[in-house]
Parts: C-alpha cells; sequence; structure tokens
C-alpha cells in the first residue's frame, strides 16, 4: 500500500518547470479561492476511466488521447472545443473499426493550460526574458511585464476549464456524438481524390452501420451509438493549481485529482524523488508516465512502485515519446522491464514530441511522415515482443492549421507561414489527425490479424 500522504507533501520535495510568484500573499489568496471552488470532475467519473483504462491493458479496448498543445485564453470559444471533439470523435470511429473493440476516448482539453520549456529565459535581439509557460502562469507577448507569473491566471484557467467541460459533457450526451453523423463528416473527408485510398475503408464502415440499422440497431434503439464516453486530460504541471483542486472523494474517503479525469507527469518532471510524482501518486485518478530515450529501467521500476504500488490495473498509462528511428533502441527494454516486474500499464504511443524539427523556412514543426513512422514502430515493438500497444497521444486541433508538414492534403514548408496558430509545439490539423486514425486503424488491423493467428 502507499505511504501515508497529503496534498500538500510535494511542497518539501524538489520542483522543477514551476514558476517562482514575486507575490506570495497573492498566491495564498487565489490558492485558497480556488480550494473553495467545486472540483471540475468527479470521483465517480475517474473511477469509470480507470476501469475503462484496465479493459486497454488487456487489450480490450484501444485508448485516443489528443488535443491541444496548450490552450489559449484568447482563442477560446465554442467552435473550437466543437471542431476538436468532432475530429476525435471521427478518429474514435475509424479506430473502433480497425481494432474492433471500444475506443477509449481523452482530450487534452480543460486543464492544458501550463507548458514545460527547455530553458528558463528567452533571449530575442539581445533581450532576456523568463519563458512563456502556458496562459495559467504568464503571457506569451515578448515584454517583461507579460512574461511575470501572474497567479490570478489560474481563475481564469479554472473558469475556461468549467465551461469547455460543459460543452463536452453536453456534446457527448446530446446526439451530437451519434455515430451516423459523425461517419458521415468522415465520408466527407474520402471525397476528395487525395484521400481516395481510405474511401474503401469508410466504405465498410458505412456497410457496418447500415447492418446494424437493418437490424434495429441504431440511436434510438441502443444509447451507446448516440453517446458517449468522453474523458479529459492534462499535464499536471502546476502543483498550486493541482493541489488547490484537489478533493476527498465522499465515497472512497480518498484524495482525487479534481482537475481534471486524468493526469500525467512529463518526459522533464518525472523525477523519482521529485515534486510532481509526488503529488501523482497520492491521487486516484488514472495518471500517465511520458517515457523518452533518457527513461532509464531503475528509474521506470522506482515510478511504477510508487505511482501504483497496489499494480492497479488501469491506474498507470506509460506514454512513449522516443522519436521515428529510435523506438527499437528503447522501447524494447521497457517493455522487458515491465514484465520482469509484472506490472500492469497501459502501452501509448506519443509520436510527436520526439518528431519536433526547425524548418527551412524557420518555422518549428512536425513532418506527417515521422509522426506516423514512430506509430508504426511502436506497433511493430509490440509485435515482437507479443505485448499489447494499447493507445496514441495527439497534438492535434479541429481547425485547419498550418503547422505540421505532410499529409494527403500536403502541407508544404512553404505553406507553414498561412496559418501557424500554434503558441509553442506544431498541431496535426483536423485533415492530418483523421488520416493518421485510418493509418492506425491498419495497424490495428494488421496487430489483430497476428493476434488471431498467435492464438491458434
Amino acid at each position: 500500500m502507499a505511504q501515508a500522504w497529503t496534498k500538500s507533501d510535494w511542497r518539501a520535495k524538489p520542483r522543477v518547470q514551476m514558476p517562482d510568484y514575486p507575490d506570495a500573499d497573492a498566491l495564498a489568496a487565489v490558492e485558497a479561492q480556488l480550494a473553495s471552488y467545486p472540483p471540475l470532475v468527479f470521483a465517480g467519473e475517474t473511477r469509470k476511466l480507470r476501469d475503462q483504462l484496465a479493459a486497454v491493458s488487456r487489450g480490450e479496448a484501444f485508448l485516443l488521447q489528443g488535443g491541444d498543445c496548450a490552450e489559449s485564453f484568447a482563442e477560446f470559444c465554442a467552435d473550437s472545443i466543437r471542431d476538436t471533439y468532432k475530429v476525435m470523435l471521427q478518429m474514435a470511429v475509424v479506430l473502433t473499426y480497425g481494432a474492433k473493440v471500444p475506443v477509449v476516448k481523452v482530450g487534452r482539453m480543460a486543464g492544458q493550460f501550463a507548458k514545460p520549456r527547455s530553458a528558463p529565459t528567452e533571449v530575442r535581439e539581445g533581450v532576456e526574458l523568463p519563458s512563456y509557460r502556458g496562459d495559467i502562469v504568464n503571457e506569451l507577448d515578448f515584454t517583461p511585464q507579460a512574461r511575470i507569473p501572474n497567479p490570478a491566471k489560474m481563475l481564469q484557467a479554472y473558469t475556461q476549464a468549467a465551461a469547455s467541460l460543459n460543452l463536452l459533457r453536453a456534446f457527448s450526451q446530446g446526439g451530437f456524438a451519434d455515430i451516423n453523423r459523425v461517419h458521415a463528416w468522415t465520408l466527407g473527408f474520402t471525397d476528395g481524390d487525395e484521400a481516395d485510398k481510405y474511401r474503401d475503408m469508410a466504405n465498410r464502415i458505412s456497410d457496418a452501420l447500415d447492418f446494424m440499422a437493418a437490424a434495429g440497431l441504431n440511436s434510438k434503439t441502443a444509447h451507446t451509438l448516440g453517446t458517449v464516453d468522453f474523458y479529459t486530460s492534462h499535464e499536471a504541471l502546476l502543483l498550486e493549481y493541482e493541489e488547490a483542486l484537489c478533493r476527498v472523494d465522499s465515497t472512497s474517503g480518498l484524495p482525487v485529482a479534481g482537475s481534471g479525469h486524468m493526469i500525467w507527469i512529463g518526459d522533464r518532471t518525472r523525477q523519482p524523488d521529485g515534486a510532481h510524482v509526488e503529488f501523482c501518486r497520492g491521487v486516484q485518478n488514472p495518471i500517465g508516465l511520458k517515457c523518452g530515450p533518457t527513461t532509464s529501467e531503475d528509474d521506470l521500476k522506482r515510478l511504477m512502485e510508487t505511482l501504483n504500488p497496489d499494480n492497479a490495473a488501469g491506474r498507470l498509462t506509460l506514454i512513449a515519446r522516443f522519436g521515428a528511428g529510435s523506438v527499437g533502441d528503447h522501447l524494447p527494454r521497457l517493455i522487458k522491464t515491465v514484465q520482469q516486474e509484472g506490472a500492469n500499464v497501459v502501452w501509448s504511443c506519443d509520436p510527436m514530441h520526439g518528431n519536433t524539427i526547425k524548418s527551412g523556412s524557420g518555422y518549428k514543426t512536425r513532418p506527417f511522415d515521422s509522426v506516423l513512422r514512430e506509430v508504426q514502430e511502436f506497433f511493430a515493438v509490440h509485435r515482437a515482443e507479443g505485448t499489447v500497444p494499447g493507445g496514441v497521444h495527439f497534438e492535434m486541433t479541429g481547425k485547419d492549421v498550418t503547422e505540421c508538414t505532410g499529409g494527403v492534403r500536403a502541407v508544404t514548408d512553404e505553406d507553414l507561414s498561412a496559418r501557424y496558430h500554434t503558441a509553442c509545439d506544431p498541431r496535426l490539423n483536423a485533415s492530418q489527425s483523421l488520416e493518421l486514425a485510418f493509418l492506425v486503424a491498419e495497424e490495428l488491423s494488421v496487430s489483430g490479424r497476428a493476434s488471431a493467428v498467435a492464438a491458434g
């Protein structure tokens, strides 16, 4: 069992990637105000997600996690939430068909406001200022005032997260998520000549839906065809915010992070004795752990023991992020470590963070082909090891941005400046996200056939 824990214990641990607020009194006042607010998510929802992730760990479901690199205050609107949610539903239908299992849908939404940075300061034309750390901390404008950490921004983040969750719940239960409506949107994607190679799978999905309708299964007769479960997640980076929204579940008497259904620890904040691991070990939510090339076997053993001492299925998701061409160098040794420990984990692939490059036009971008290659390598390693490739984790948006190059609609280096809107990292646009879902579905089909052969 876990050692005794309180939600403020992290304050005695080494902290990284967190701002130093210049006004301690203002920070304390904001924390006290947040602590009096209702939680954004509820304990029963997090338990349901844990159960669904337990099914993912056994190969009985598949995890789709996606959304913004960093949510913006300035660009917050209902249309943006709707468009990203819509694309994730389309991706989920395609993946469900490929995997032949339910898809667990988790958005990087309603809380993804803080970002780790590679350096604490930024220099432009000889001027050095603190780095932008996300709208929950400071502002993107390159001025001394804008870059001062402001605790009041946590209150704005809470308000935006609450509004986002309200809309997401309405979309999920109010008819917007009807599977026939969602698939009709996908058919629109395959109408273009450039996407005709995906038309065959889309038509097969249509045939399956037609068969179900003929058998009397539709959104009126089967509730699950008209509604979905949709969860939220974010990196638990700003621990003052996380602590203030931590609550005790009245049913179990155990602490729950009230800021989102699932929280994760980043590759830069996974120190076994650090503040972020300390906070996350005590809450009952599903926890994600980013694993990069520098993740050692010993650290992984310690982190699994610390974060999931009871070895509960669905508690811990290992999110692999190595970069195309490097998966085979690192993932097998980490899989063997998990097997040696007998640990229950979900394996998910983040093919975004290891494939960021600077384009010839000067923009930070991610080539679609590199993203796809890392996903393919992830599946290939799991097939070779006989383990379950449980999910994928994308930075994406429903908007028609030009931030990642490639895809069937062929964003080039020269196109990047047209609609490059991200404040931090480049995101897949709607077309690239859906195309990737078709390609992952093909990988899932291959893995499913391989499993069937192995089972005899």
